[in-house]
């Protein structure tokens, strides 16, 4: 599978397959692209929390409320990002740039790994919508979550939706 056809192919998992458990080489190929992500510095200002079982059940609900993200709980991996630290030079970077990096680490981690999975056959979805304390408490972490992503195998019933984006004439400028 080329890239073209990982963006192609690439939606929101919303239902998935329970029957199915992700094999260790597939999850092992998502972590290994997870790892080589692009970040400031190098840095790489987050940690994965790989949740399976009923950890990753009580995560999955952990993410639902007000009628979001009722299919969580149904994914057989979680991966949880927590923020880590910066790295000297991208902090002060940060500091006097007045970005915030680490956001944009955690995104380009995010496309890495649900690229990634597609290309192992997996399917995914990236949840900005949790309970931050009830995750913390769950995985023993001290830092701050700040995304989840479900991994596992789409249910037969999800097919891939067309997608609706913005034209490129929409969304791209050409400037001399």
């Amino acid at each position: 599978m080329d890239f073209s056809e990982i963006c192609l192919m690439r939606q929101s998992c919303r239902k998935y397959d329970t029957e199915r458990d992700i094999e260790k080489e597939k999850l092992d190929a998502v972590l290994t692209a997870a790892r080589l992500a692009p970040s400031a510095c190098n840095g790489q200002p987050y940690h994965i929390t790989v949740c399976k079982g009923e950890l990753a059940k009580q995560v999955g609900r952990a993410t639902m409320s007000m009628g979001l993200n009722g299919f969580a709980d149904e994914a057989p991996v979680l991966l949880v990002i927590s923020d880590e630290p910066y790295v000297k030079s991208a902090a002060l970077g940060a500091k006097i740039s007045g970005s915030d990096y680490r956001s944009m680490d955690i995104g380009i981690l995010a496309a890495y790994i649900t690229a990634a999975a597609t290309e192992q056959g997996l399917s995914s979805c990236i949840l900005g919508w949790l309970n931050c304390e009830k995750i913390q408490k769950l995985c023993s972490l001290e830092n701050e979550v700040s995304l989840v992503i479900t991994l596992g195998y789409a249910h037969p019933e999800d097919k891939l939706r067309n997608k609706k984006r913005k034209s490129i004439e929409e969304l791209v400028s050409e400037k001399e």
